[in-house]
């Protein structure tokens, strides 16, 4: 989720609260999820399946508008994904041995700072 957060309405109970957008990869390109987030006002980050963008081609005019892509937003989360795989490196961090929670944020600090030092 990137982005601000905005709050829809206020009623009983606790406001509900929506992203802005949701960033994916490929594996989450289908019809089902891009119309879930659309009702929902919510802009949906990943790209279209190339099978998919074949079948829609060779549709010609029945087979409707690409969806919408932001390229710059998707290569923010690339970068991300890309710094939480260099984070895995670090076995501790990748499978979480450490109970307390301060200790667990202590090594991912000690894995983040090691990483910088070797890039």
């Amino acid at each position: 989720m990137m982005g601000k957060i905005r709050v829809p309405r206020m009623g009983l109970g606790r406001p509900r609260r929506t992203p802005d957008s949701v960033g994916a990869d490929k594996a989450y390109s289908n019809r089902r999820i891009r119309t879930y987030l659309r009702k929902r006002g919510i802009q949906h980050v990943f790209p279209e399946k190339k099978d998919h963008q074949a079948a829609r081609l060779r549709r010609g005019s029945r087979g409707g508008r690409p969806p919408g892509f932001d390229e710059g937003r998707y290569r923010e989360r690339n970068t991300v994904e890309r710094a939480i795989g260099k984070l895995k490196r670090s076995r501790a961090v990748a499978t979480r041995y450490d109970k307390r929670g301060y200790v667990y944020l202590g090594t991912v600090t000690a894995a983040a700072l090691l990483a910088r030092l070797r890039s």
